[in-house]
């Protein structure tokens, strides 16, 4: 049975247990408390002081999400581009990946090296087969082109 989302201390205690699930944006809360029929003036003081008593954190979220989604093997551009659809600052995606301390042609090696067996492409075909995935797995075209050229070491 789906709580009843009328009354502060309601909207709170379905905050916090979405929270202790996961780490969440602000926004990304406040859309998953409105679709379980919280009203809008509950939700902003619920959010606020869920953020004054730093169980809301946006950078701490932000450093969960980049953190979640390099290692299942994305890349920054595709990260980047799934924070923004999330409607987060664009400053705070680019500190975030800053500070991330991932080598994102690590990444990449460990990613290409998991689907293509570390084999490099034979043929232009296969070498666009591979190039495509990676690309949709967000990583940026040069540091793709290095790879598959066979020059991993400069990546």
């Amino acid at each position: 049975m789906a709580a009843v989302l009328d009354n502060p201390v309601a909207v709170r205690r379905v905050a916090m247990d979405l929270l202790a699930r996961r780490e969440h944006g602000r926004i990304e809360l406040s859309r998953k408390l409105r679709q379980r029929g919280a009203p809008v003036e509950l939700i902003e003081p619920a959010l606020d002081r869920l953020a004054e008593e730093g169980l809301l954190s946006e950078a701490r979220y932000l450093e969960s999400f980049v953190r979640m989604r390099a290692n299942a093997g994305y890349g920054p551009l595709r990260i980047r581009e799934e924070l923004s659809q999330r409607g987060l600052a664009r400053d705070d995606i680019e500190q975030a990946l800053r500070d991330s301390g991932f080598d994102w042609s690590e990444q990449l090696r460990a990613v290409w090296q998991r689907k293509f067996a570390g084999e490099l492409p034979g043929d232009p075909r296969e070498r666009a087969r591979q190039g495509r995935f990676l690309s949709y797995r967000g990583y940026p075209l040069d540091m793709i082109g290095r790879l598959l050229r066979g020059a991993a070491s400069d990546c």
